[in-house]
C-alpha cells in the first residue's frame, strides 16, 4: 500500500524504522545518492538515501529529474539538517523515465523560466512547486466554499450552462449552435433562421447562474451556484479570463444588511479554511510574494506580508460605507485633486474603477470595504430599487490589491417595479417571462451575491496575473490543453 508524502510527514514516528512504500516524481539526485522526491501532496520533498553499490547501474543512470519512481524503503530519523526523517531505499522501480535530450535542462525547473512561458507548457507546470501549491490552494478554496454552504443549510443548484437569456445584460456572450458555418439558414428578411438551430433559438454560454438560481430560492430559501461562467470581452489585461469559475448564492428573505452580513462571513470563513490547512503552501507563498515586493519602488509595496494580509481580513471587521459617501472621499481626496487618478471622479453618479476602489481599501480606510446603495442607472435591473428613487441596494466587497471581489444586492421583488425596470433597461420581458413570473407567486424579499473565484484564489496565494490561478486559461487567440 502506498503511503502520501504528506501523511508521512504528517505522522512519521509511528512509521520510525518500518518499510513503507512512496512513488512519485524526481526533484533532483545529487551525488547518485541523494533522491528529492515529491508526490504532488505537499510542496515538501522526501529524501530517499540510495547506497549506489546495491543497485544496479542501469537504474542509477535512468534517475534523473522528473523521473517517475516507486520505491520502497525503511523510515529512519534523518542525520541531515532540513529534514526529520529520510528513506532508506531497499528497492527502486523506475515508473517513466525524463525522454527529453538534455534531462538536467527541462521546462521543468521554474527558476529559469517565466511564468508567461510556463503558461505555455500547462500540462507541465504544476510539477513546478509555485503551481502546485496555488492549485493546492485553488483545491482548498472550493472545498471551504462547499463546505461553507453545506453547513448554513444551502442547497447546491447546478444552472444551466447554455442558455437564452443575458443576465448582465452586456452582449459579450459566446454563442452557441450546431449550425454548419458555411451553410447557416436565413429567413426571408435574410437573417440567421434560429427556429432551425438546435434548441429553436439563439443561444450561448452564460455569463451568470444568478437569474436561474433565483428560481430554486423561490421554494428552497437557501440555494448557491458554483460553476464556469463565460465572457467573450476581447481583453489581454492581467485581471480577465474568457472562462472562470463563478460562486453565486441566493437567500429568500435576506435583506441588503443580510447580505453584506453573507458575504463577510462567507470570506472570513475561507480564508481561515485556508490558513488552517495550507500552511506549508502559504509559507512558500509568502517567501515568493515578499521576494516580488523587494523588485518593486518602495512606494509601490505592499505594507504587509501575504499571510499577514490574510490574518487581518478575517481579524477586521469590513468598512461599511455607502456609494454617496464613497464618491465624497475620492472627489475630495489629493490624488483626485492633484489628477492622479485615470479616471478622474467629478460628480455623484460616476461609475467607480478599479484604482478608486484600491484607493479606498489601501489608502483611506486600510481595511476590506463593502460599498453599497449605488445609483440604479449603473447597476442591474434586478436590484432592488431604493426609497429615494435614485439608488438601488447594491453591495460591492472590496479587498487589497483587487478591488471588487464580491458583487450583490437585494433584489427586486415587487412584480410591478421590476416589469417597469426591465421596460426601461430594454431587458427582454419575452425572454425573461419566467424570472418575471417568480414575482407573482408569493413573491418574497431576496439577496445574493457573485464571488469570482478566481480573483479569491489571486488575493490568498498573492499571484498578479489571473491566468495564472485557473489550470487552463482560456483568453482572446487562447484555447491550448
Amino acid at each position: 500500500m502506498r503511503t502520501t508524502i504528506k501523511e508521512l510527514l504528517g505522522d512519521y514516528k509511528k512509521l520510525l524504522h518500518h518499510d513503507i512504500t512512496i512513488q512519485g516524481w524526481v526533484r533532483a539526485f545529487r551525488s547518485n545518492r541523494f533522491i528529492a522526491l515529491n508526490d504532488g501532496s505537499t510542496i515538501n520533498n522526501l529524501q530517499v538515501v540510495v547506497d549506489f553499490e546495491k543497485f544496479d547501474e542501469n537504474i542509477l543512470k535512468n534517475i534523473s529529474n522528473s523521473a517517475s519512481l516507486k520505491i520502497v524503503g525503511e523510515v529512519v530519523e534523518s542525520q541531515g539538517a532540513g529534514q526529520s526523517i529520510e528513506i532508506i531505499a531497499k528497492k527502486i522501480i523506475i515508473l517513466g523515465d525524463n525522454f527529453t535530450e538534455e534531462r538536467d535542462k527541462t521546462i521543468l525547473q521554474p527558476k529559469k523560466h517565466s511564468l508567461e512561458v510556463l503558461r505555455e507548457q500547462a500540462h507541465l507546470r504544476f510539477r513546478t512547486n509555485l503551481f502546485s501549491a496555488v492549485f493546492r490552494v485553488r483545491s482548498s478554496v472550493s472545498f471551504a466554499i462547499h463546505q461553507f454552504f453545506n453547513q448554513n443549510q444551502f442547497f447546491y443548484m447546478n444552472t444551466p450552462i447554455i442558455t437564452g437569456a443575458d443576465a448582465e445584460g452586456a452582449g459579450e456572450m459566446f454563442s452557441v449552435t450546431n449550425f454548419d458555418l458555411n451553410d447557416i439558414p436565413r429567413n426571408e428578411e435574410g437573417k440567421i433562421d434560429f427556429e432551425k438551430d438546435f434548441f429553436g433559438k439563439k443561444t450561448n454560454l452564460t455569463v451568470s447562474g444568478q437569474l436561474s438560481v433565483e428560481t430554486a430560492m423561490m421554494g428552497l430559501g437557501r440555494v448557491y451556484t458554483f460553476g464556469p461562467t463565460f465572457r467573450a470581452e476581447n481583453s489581454n489585461t492581467t485581471r480577465h479570463l474568457a472562462e472562470f469559475w463563478m460562486v453565486e448564492p441566493e437567500v429568500a428573505f435576506n435583506n441588503l444588511e443580510d447580505n453584506i452580513d453573507l458575504a463577510e462571513d462567507f470570506l472570513k470563513y475561507v480564508i481561515n479554511y485556508v490558513l488552517e490547512n495550507c500552511k506549508d503552501d502559504l509559507e512558500f507563498l509568502d517567501k515568493r510574494f515578499a521576494e516580488e515586493q523587494k523588485q518593486k519602488p518602495e512606494k509601490d509595496r505592499a505594507s504587509e506580508g501575504l499571510i499577514e494580509k490574510l490574518q487581518n481580513v478575517i481579524q477586521k471587521r469590513f468598512k461599511r460605507v455607502s456609494y454617496t459617501e464613497a464618491i465624497d472621499i475620492l472627489k475630495n481626496s489629493k490624488e483626485n485633486k492633484k489628477g492622479k487618478f485615470q479616471f478622474p471622479i467629478e460628480e455623484w453618479g460616476a461609475d467607480l474603477q478599479s484604482e478608486h476602489e484600491r484607493f479606498l481599501v489601501e489608502k483611506h480606510f486600510e481595511c476590506p470595504v463593502v460599498l453599497f446603495d449605488y445609483p440604479k442607472e449603473i447597476k442591474a435591473f434586478y436590484m432592488k430599487l431604493n426609497e429615494d428613487g435614485k439608488t438601488v441596494a447594491a453591495m460591492d466587497v472590496l479587498f487589497p490589491g483587487i478591488g471588487e471581489i464580491i458583487g450583490g444586492s437585494q433584489r427586486e421583488d415587487k412584480f410591478e417595479v421590476l416589469g417597469t425596470k426591465m421596460k426601461d433597461m430594454n431587458v427582454d420581458e419575452e425572454e425573461l417571462w419566467w424570472y418575471l413570473d417568480t414575482r407573482k407567486f408569493g413573491s418574497v424579499p431576496h439577496a445574493g451575491f457573485g464571488l469570482g473565484l478566481e480573483r479569491l484564489v489571486l488575493f490568498v496565494t498573492g499571484m498578479t496575473n489571473i491566468r495564472d490561478v485557473i489550470p487552463f486559461p482560456r483568453t482572446p487567440h487562447n484555447a491550448e490543453f
